[in-house]
């Protein structure tokens, strides 16, 4: 690895600028604006993951102090509030092998840029920190501010849980580097259970730090937790302070992307049910997709059929063969097109579902699909009525059946139109030619 991850002696930090471009980009995501003021500090403590023995941080300066995330429980909205968001550099990252005595360290992200946003005491439950988290999740990515891949560790959850009977909160713990939302509810969850127990039983909770096995569904504790004066914080010597200008942010507010609440509201406006819209919200290249259509003024009629798709068969694609959504060769205009050979019945809806697999895998225009596959419907009425006369005559009791009003029969004659014409025909057209021969 890098002798700058190990920190060794002559190995300066520097300060990396991407950082404060996206520091400023998620604080505009949290409702506020970057402090036009901020210092990097060095925090004092040994564990294995921290070769230098200090972390550069921000304790006295930080770079964000207040905003919110606004959050939906149970149909009610509520805020919970940023205390500060801090830029620090990453320590590295333990592993700790399935049944072993030992635990190994990975430092090669050791010394890259951090921001660790600290909310405030506003979560009451294990739902409502779950679903904060998401949220949270969903703004940094849609702000550009990172990947945030859990898989990969991009994003990383602290959750730090205390009980009291009044206003002034107990004893904390802090559970460290949770990596799923389901983590974080249900290490919430344990917290409150252990807690409870121990402070029923007379007990006292021990401010610690403590670790999750996703296996065992428990906490477990890792290392007493510090207070702040022991971590002996001083200015840092070798990164001087930060001062951000009005221009800065300004041109950073102005390539701000379009936010997961912007998206929803638009989105609402299509009369989508609320499982689609937090489907394409969750997936931020599809939300990106229709955000996009609809931005550019196509009829919400054609948008909401897309947006059909891609919460339904697309994403039935994509769970089938556990691909991403850029794997895709999704292009909009093809889509459209689509939906529009659909809204204009040129192409059932078995039809378009079999165009739309085929343009996934090919990128191929839906027109040029559509009639590679035969698929497209015949709408030319002489054509039709020449079949419907045809089907008329060879099943004159269901003629008689639907001129005495029994309605079943006319759908009856409408199949076997369809399937004389091959399954080409408009069946919307069908269905009106032969009221129309049967004089209805």
């Amino acid at each position: 690895i890098s002798h700058i991850d190990l920190g060794m002696p002559g190995a300066l930090p520097v300060l990396n600028e991407k950082a404060i471009e996206l520091a400023t980009y998620a604080s505009l995501a949290l409702g506020t604006e970057p402090q036009k003021f901020s210092t990097f500090d060095r925090k004092h403590y040994f564990y294995p993951d921290l070769p230098m023995g200090y972390q550069i941080t921000q304790f006295y300066h930080p770079i964000i102090k207040g905003g919110a995330v606004t959050i939906a429980v149970d149909g009610e909205e509520k805020q919970v509030r940023i205390h500060e968001a801090h830029l620090e550099a990453d320590a590295g990252k333990s592993i700790h092998p399935a049944g072993k005595d030992y635990s190994l360290i990975d430092l090669n992200r050791a010394g890259t840029p951090l921001l660790e946003i600290v909310s405030e005491p506003d979560m009451h439950s294990a739902k409502e920190a779950k679903i904060y988290a998401r949220e949270l999740y969903l703004l940094m990515r849609y702000a550009g501010v990172s990947d945030a891949d859990l898989y990969y560790g991009n994003m990383r959850f602290d959750v730090n849980v205390s009980l009291s009977k009044t206003d002034v909160l107990g004893t904390r713990t802090e559970t460290k580097n949770l990596n799923s939302f389901k983590s974080v509810e249900k290490a919430v969850e344990y917290e409150i259970k252990r807690q409870t127990g121990l402070l029923t039983k007379g007990e006292m909770i021990v401010q610690e730090t403590r670790g999750w096995d996703d296996a065992k569904q428990k906490t477990f504790s890792q290392r007493g937790k510090e207070e702040a004066h022991d971590y002996r914080y001083m200015p840092d010597p070798d990164i001087p302070p930060v001062e951000i200008t009005r221009e800065f942010v300004k041109t950073i507010k102005d390539s701000m992307p379009p936010l997961p609440g912007t998206l929803r509201a638009r989105l609402q406006s299509l009369q989508l049910d609320s499982s689609a819209v937090e489907t394409l919200v969750e997936e931020m290249p599809a939300g990106k997709l229709i955000f996009g259509l609809l931005e550019s003024n196509e009829p919400p009629a054609i948008v909401k059929k897309v947006a059909n798709w891609l919460v339904t068969d697309v994403q039935a694609v994509l769970t089938e063969a556990e691909n991403s959504w850029e794997q895709l060769r999704l292009v909009p205009a093809h889509l459209v097109e689509l939906a529009r050979l659909a809204q204009d019945n040129k192409i059932s809806s078995t039809g378009a579902k079999t165009v739309l697999l085929e343009m996934l895998k090919t990128g191929k225009p839906p027109l040029q699909i559509a009639e590679t596959k035969n698929v497209l419907q015949v709408s030319d009425e002489s054509q039709i009525a020449a079949i419907v006369t045809r089907v008329l005559a060879d099943n004159p009791q269901a003629a008689n059946d639907v001129k005495d009003g029994e309605q079943k029969a006319i759908g009856f004659l409408v199949g076997q139109v369809m399937k004389e014409s091959k399954g080409k025909a408009n069946p919307t057209l069908a269905q009106k030619l032969l009221r129309k021969q049967l004089g209805l």
